[in-house]
């Protein structure tokens, strides 16, 4: 079992900037690749970016390339996001993510464990 919590969220205007953090705990947090995905109500949950657990390996979707940096620390098994230049359609619950298989995998299925989700909203 893996216990996701995250935090950091709020409301930025367009323009600023906010630093996602998520705390893991549990059997072997240090072996699963981390991400983070997003989600506005009634839409699918979407990724956004993961990184495995040596950091090494990290995958970004197309929209935040170039904003948005992931980050880990093993030794405080914790995973970041900082989130640069931040727009309206950024606005979503943002959720921390652990998967078994690995970075490159963007689907929600293929995550086993979930936080509970923190909101950002970025205002125009």
């Amino acid at each position: 079992q893996v216990q996701l919590v995250e935090s950091g969220g709020g409301l930025v205007q367009a323009g600023g900037s906010l630093r996602l953090s998520c705390a893991a705990s549990g059997h072997s947090v240090n072996s699963y690749a981390l991400g983070w995905f997003r989600q506005v109500p009634g839409k699918e949950r979407k990724f956004v970016s993961a990184i495995n657990w040596t950091g090494s390996s990290i995958y970004y979707t197309d929209d935040v390339k170039g904003r948005f940096t992931i980050s880990r620390d093993n030794v405080k098994h914790t995973v970041s996001m900082q989130m640069n230049g931040l727009e309206p359609a950024d606005t979503a619950v943002y959720y921390c993510a652990a998967s078994p298989y690995g970075p490159h995998f963007t689907k929600p299925n293929f995550y086993d464990y979930w936080g509970q989700g923190t909101q950002v909203t970025v205002s125009s």
